[in-house]
């Protein structure tokens, strides 16, 4: 626990104290009765506002519009099933700005639906609201969905014979059993919108601003760090109350998976009425997640000659030093190095609450990791620049702050993917190689590792994926000669002119195709169902997350 602890000390909580005890804090003394004052704002009440109502419409909808989903890949059999879970899962891993571009580009001015109905709905509340269901979709099919497809439909059926209708049935059967996991899932919904940046930002305009996008703008426009202190603390508890009933879901889904038989429970669909649903969602994913995407290709294509994406190799000391291509390969270098510093320090804290005779301490350490999720990037971001600025730990000019930004948000997805397969391993085993004399890394590397290296990988693809779209705190820490791709994009957008939308297009398709193919290697490296040596369910391991 020592690298992970010292890591998250460093590099997250004494950033985040750092950049809140500057705004509360002056040469006079400690100001907390700047708390009241800003929550007494009338505006500073309309941002939470917005904030927390958004945050539940998309959770809401998200929803309504994914647990058909959830249901179809769990019940039903049908050709391209693998692919078509792919697909679904790729905006899950998008950056936000990319998300936000591909939208703007159906929505937005001279987008798709104004070009041919008129209609615009960029700076409007229902552009956030479908964009974040397009980025959740896959929080919901996954956590439900995996669940659904152990749940034995034998159960229902028998309620069905009994007398019960087919809604009644569902209704005291199936959703019970489901209600755990449907609650998780909506939780990091809730989690996710309730911080959104890249998103709001974008579609929002200067008429919608939630937490996040406020303390940008109190931090990077006005400079009131005393306001966006405030507005940390506000988001830190919220965030902090969020994970706490998360985890008590997420201990209640793992009691049902042990008192379940997941046999196989999906086949072909019969009848009109199920071959209605599969249609139904299959035209789902094809207008909310298939379509964005793909106008924001044929946005960057819109030039003769492939004039954009030519002109990403054009000096432009404008909006970068660089030609705007090279953070194409900043981006990646930033990744591969913040991939190699979250598994690392991922790996050892899987590691170590693998532990059966783990204490309290170390067992709370596990919600600890899933804060710098929720905890706002941009303070995170500001927050380097402000603490990190004396010897030895003067970084500012050092390329690693970014990978060491980036590596905040991939550690948990490190230890969410890690931990499920490590609690797997049977303890006798790691017995049975120390009685014959292996020392404690030759158990490690001779047991477990072998049961862990696919696990290993696929948690690997998940924090390179998010360190490449990593925003909310690069946005402050990536120099003008080093940009990252999200960076490159929003920049762009910031810009008036053709070229410059263009260019902010092309830049989004290539950092969308990079994410989808990342994404396709991890659908080739996760194991089907396994055997949970605890009872029986076959329970896919790296899918806890």
């Amino acid at each position: 626990m020592a690298l992970p602890v010292a890591f998250f000390g460093l590099f997250f909580a004494y950033p985040v104290a750092a950049i809140t005890a500057r705004g509360l804090h002056s040469g006079d003394g400690w100001h907390f009765g700047r708390l009241l004052d800003v929550l007494g704002q009338p505006d500073i009440r309309h941002v939470l506002w917005f904030t927390t109502w958004q945050a539940l419409a998309s959770t809401v909808l998200t929803l309504l519009i994914a647990l058909p989903a959830a249901y179809v890949f769990a019940r039903f059999s049908f050709p391209g099933k693998q692919v078509l879970r792919a697909v679904v899962t790729v905006p899950f891993v998008l950056p936000t700005v990319v998300v936000g571009t591909a939208f703007l580009a159906l929505v937005g001015r001279g987008g798709l639906l104004d070009d041919l109905w008129g209609v615009r709905l960029d700076t409007t509340v229902w552009a956030i609201l479908l964009a974040h269901v397009f980025f959740n979709y896959a929080v919901v099919v996954r956590t439900v969905g995996g669940l659904w497809a152990q749940l034995d439909p034998r159960q229902e059926e028998a309620a069905r014979v009994l007398g019960a209708s087919p809604l009644r049935a569902w209704r005291q059967v199936t959703l019970p059993a489901l209600a755990p996991a449907v609650a998780a899932a909506a939780l990091m919904v809730f989690l996710f919108t309730f911080t959104s940046f890249g998103v709001v930002q974008i579609l929002g305009g200067p008429t919608f601003s939630t937490l996040e996008v406020e303390i940008y703008r109190q931090t990077s426009e006005i400079f009131d760090l005393s306001t966006a202190a405030v507005l940390t603390i506000v988001q830190f508890a919220a965030v902090g109350a969020i994970l706490a009933v998360h985890a008590w879901t997420v201990r209640r889904r793992e009691s049902a998976l042990r008192l379940v038989d997941a046999a196989g429970t999906a086949r072909r669909p019969r009848g009109a009425g199920q071959w209605a649903l599969l249609a139904g969602v299959l035209g789902t994913v094809a207008l909310l997640l298939v379509l964005p995407p793909a106008v924001l290709v044929q946005r960057s294509l819109d030039a003769p000659d492939f004039a954009y994406y030519r002109a990403l190799a054009g000096d432009d000391g404008n909006v970068f030093l660089v030609p705007p291509i090279e953070a194409v390969g900043n981006s990646l270098e930033y990744a591969l190095a913040a991939t190699a510093i979250a598994v690392t320090i991922g790996g050892l804290a899987a590691a170590a609450l693998t532990r059966r005779d783990a204490g309290r301490l170390v067992r709370g350490f596990d919600a600890l990791l899933m804060l710098p999720l929720g905890v706002s990037a941009v303070t995170v971001g500001f927050g380097f620049l402000i603490a990190l600025d004396e010897p030895p730990l003067d970084l500012r000019a050092s390329w690693i702050l970014v990978p060491l930004a980036q590596a905040l948000v991939g550690v948990p997805f490190v230890v969410r993917t890690m931990l499920p397969v490590l609690r797997a391993v049977d303890e006798r085993l790691r017995e049975a190689a120390a009685v014959l004399g292996a020392s404690p890394w030759r158990v490690w590397r001779e047991v477990d590792l072998p049961m862990v290296r696919r696990a290993l990988l696929v948690a690997a693809g998940f924090a390179f994926a998010v360190s490449l779209g990593e925003f909310g705190a690069t946005v402050f820490i990536a120099r003008p000669d080093n940009p990252t791709l999200p960076v490159a994009v929003a920049r762009l957008l910031g810009r008036a002119g053709e070229l410059n939308y263009g260019q902010a297009m092309a830049l989004s398709t290539i950092l969308m195709l990079v994410c989808a193919i990342a994404l396709l290697v991890l659908e080739r490296l996760l194991p089907q169902s396994r055997t949970d040596s605890t009872g029986g369910t076959p329970v896919d391991r790296t899918g806890e997350f």
